[in-house]
């Protein structure tokens, strides 16, 4: 971890301890592995406990940034506490998949049991990032009597329409990147040092045999129907009435949700959107990082502990307007500045409206019709649909696109204006299939000519009108269509121009459609209508962040190097394309617990230009750990093929220990496409 910016605290107000694990007991007689920094003098002193809930695994997994975060909430009056969750890490038990409500029981089982610790002042709070942020929205929405508020990071309220399996009704790649992910996350055993020598293969083994491969139930599952309903809190906004602190990044997968989120939520809430990837924002790229640590002070402070910080009096929206910069798929910094907006309302209050026409984004309607008809591989530019920061995920140059999109400009701005939420791409379209997709992608062009991504959108048209219940397209019949891009702040220059692109496919993004699609834009339908954002006198009232603080790193050894490589290969024999992105973390040894790690990941997505059938994806894992003469390996492959009418899903799991296989599995099904 990029520790650089960071201000190390040693010392705090109050001396800190630590317990390393503790049990806590389920209903059920499960008992899940915690860890807790706490005052020393807590249990004279008692203080509002902050819960981590995650899959993650506490004695590895996220160990760097625990290190960084919890004993800097110990050291102000708080107890971190960072909590497996059934069948993860060291905790007992089995986990069979995403957000299911064995997973909130036992969450409100470990509030209950925190708020009653002879140390806790019986007030909890809970703080998450991806799935800790999903879960602590779902958790508050049980209304947990001793949960007093929740900060929440690139998280979502809808499980469907924001989150790794679809964008518009389209099928992310993402759905099996992430689905390999949680496969060989959840088939990692736990730690012998703290469950016992003579437990811990007995528990591995319990999991690897019941648990599946929870991506095939992803797949299954195509239209917004309960399985998607359930954890989503926007099936019913009322039921939320903790106070929520929404943080998220324009680079991150999970922004869209924090503007609903401010409409919607009927209780105290407030947002915060930065320039950052999928990290906590005092260690996040691309910068600049703040005093995240200090705002969380505020927050709890605030709701936990009743003491006014003035925090709810400041704007609901804190944002960072980007300024233009150059393309590159790695920043470490976005420049610009923040602004404020006291409320949300669904949209911006003023728009700009243009029209696609000819080559030109224009001020009129055009009067000529416009086709799309894209090779497969069009998007071969654009970022990982979340970007995490650490590694070159983003965008590249836009100019990269010539020739795979449909692309009209704007004339040069005549002064310099800012955008602030969600652009949107409107049209009449006819089809000549029953399902395709459309992408529009909006790009800042600079006088030099270069491009840089500001957004951009998918939509598969058959969910034009309804994620739950999809209509094919009728061939000949031209309907109206919106597409809505990802929410952005974004500066344009007086002298700058923009520029938006249009296709039928989005790869390595989405996987294509089942045929190949000629859309037709009918004449003077069209139109891009971009949220301005107008001057407000809130952005001069804006205190600065502080500079990041955090507690001591994680002392470990570095015993080899990591790396990352990002590809894109064209065989000039068949004609195909081969992204691939590997990732090793290297090997290292954590210091307090001798355990020594290492992590790789590939990624590899193949397409042909010229056959949407063609489009096929694998992902693997590898997760080793040891620690003397213990050891244990897990190898998980996975991989999907989108046939014309199925999707082929195929899978292998292998795990290992220093006596050698303990066990082999095998997954294999196809499932039905519909209509995506």
């Amino acid at each position: 971890m990029d520790m650089s910016g960071i201000s190390v605290r040693t010392e705090f107000p109050r001396q800190v301890r630590e317990i390393e694990n503790t049990w806590i007991p389920m209903p059920d007689g499960v008992k899940l592995a915690a860890r807790i920094w706490l005052p020393e003098d807590a249990e004279m002193d008692s203080v509002p406990a902050i819960l981590e809930y995650l899959p993650y695994r506490k004695r590895d997994g996220t160990v760097e940034r625990d290190h960084l975060t919890h004993p800097y909430f110990a050291g102000h009056g708080y107890a971190g506490v960072r909590v497996d969750m059934r069948g993860t890490g060291d905790s007992e038990g089995v986990c069979l998949g995403e957000y299911l409500q064995q997973e909130q029981d036992d969450a409100l089982a470990v509030i209950a049991w925190l708020a009653n610790q002879p140390w806790c002042s019986g007030s909890v709070g809970m703080i998450g990032i991806s799935w800790g942020g999903f879960n602590g929205l779902q958790v508050a929405a049980l209304q947990p009597p001793a949960l007093k508020a929740i900060i929440t990071l690139c998280s979502t309220d809808d499980r469907y329409a924001d989150d790794i399996h679809f964008m518009g009704g389209a099928v992310l790649t993402d759905k099996l990147a992430w689905g390999a992910t949680a496969f060989a996350i959840a088939n990692t055993p736990p730690d012998p040092a703290i469950v016992g020598e003579d437990r811990w293969r007995k528990m591995w083994v319990e999991r690897l045999n019941a648990n599946g491969l929870w991506m095939m139930d992803w797949f299954r599952h195509q239209r917004r129907d309960a399985f998607y309903e359930h954890g989503s809190i926007c099936e019913d906004w009322s039921s939320l009435k903790t106070p929520v602190y929404a943080i998220g990044g324009w680079a991150d997968g999970y922004t869209n949700p924090i503007f609903r989120m401010m409409e919607k939520l009927p209780g105290l809430k407030k947002a915060l959107i930065g320039p950052w990837a999928h990290k906590y924002p005092h260690f996040a790229t691309p910068g600049p990082r703040i005093g995240f640590l200090q705002e969380c002070l505020r927050w709890w402070d605030q709701h936990l502990k009743g003491i006014n910080t003035c925090i709810m009096d400041e704007p609901m929206i804190r944002a960072w307007v980007q300024e233009p910069i150059e393309p590159s798929a790695y920043h470490t910094t976005r420049p610009g500045r923040w602004v404020a907006e006291t409320g949300w309302q669904g949209s911006a209050k003023l728009t700009l409206s243009f029209y696609p026409s000819g080559d030109a984004l224009a001020d009129e309607p055009g009067s000529e019709p416009i086709l799309i008809s894209s090779p497969e591989n069009a998007g071969w530019t654009a970022p990982s649909w979340c970007q995490y920061g650490a590694d070159p995920d983003g965008p590249l140059d836009q100019n990269g696109e010539t020739g795979f999109m449909t692309t009209f400009e704007s004339a040069p701005f005549k002064e310099d204006t800012d955008l602030l939420g969600f652009p949107i791409f409107c049209a009449e379209i006819e089809c000549n299939q029953a399902q395709a997709n459309i992408a529009a992608v909006l790009s800042l062009i600079t006088p030099d000519g270069t491009a840089t991504m500001v957004s951009f959108g998918v939509l598969n048209l058959t969910h034009r009108q309804s994620h739950l219940d999809p209509e094919p397209m009728t061939v000949g019949v031209a309907e109206a269509v919106s597409v809505q891009l990802n929410a952005c702040g974004q500066r344009i220059p007086k002298g700058c121009r923009l520029r938006l692109a249009l296709s039928s496919a989005y790869w390595p993004v989405i996987w294509p459609a089942q045929k190949k699609a000629t859309l037709t834009l009918l004449p003077g339908t069209a139109r891009l209508d971009l949220p301005i954002r107008q001057k407000s006198e809130n952005d001069a009232e804006l205190a600065p962040f502080p500079e990041p603080e955090s507690a001591g790193p994680l002392r470990k050894e570095t015993l080899s190097e990591g790396s990352y490589v990002r590809t894109r290969t064209i065989d000039y024999v068949t004609g195909s394309e081969i992204f691939e992105r590997y990732s090793d973390t290297g090997s290292e040894r954590h210091l307090h617990t001798d355990l020594t790690v290492r992590y790789t990941a590939r990624e590899t997505f193949e397409i042909h230009p010229d056959d949407p059938n063609s489009a096929m994806g694998r992902c693997s894992w590898t997760k080793s750990y040891s620690r003397g003469d213990w050891s244990a390996l897990v190898e998980a492959e996975v991989s999907v093929k989108a046939l014309a009418d199925v999707w082929r899903i195929e899978s292998l799991l292998k795990t290992s220990d220093a006596k050698g296989i303990v066990s082999e599995r095998q997954w294999s099904e196809d499932i039905a496409r519909d209509l995506v």
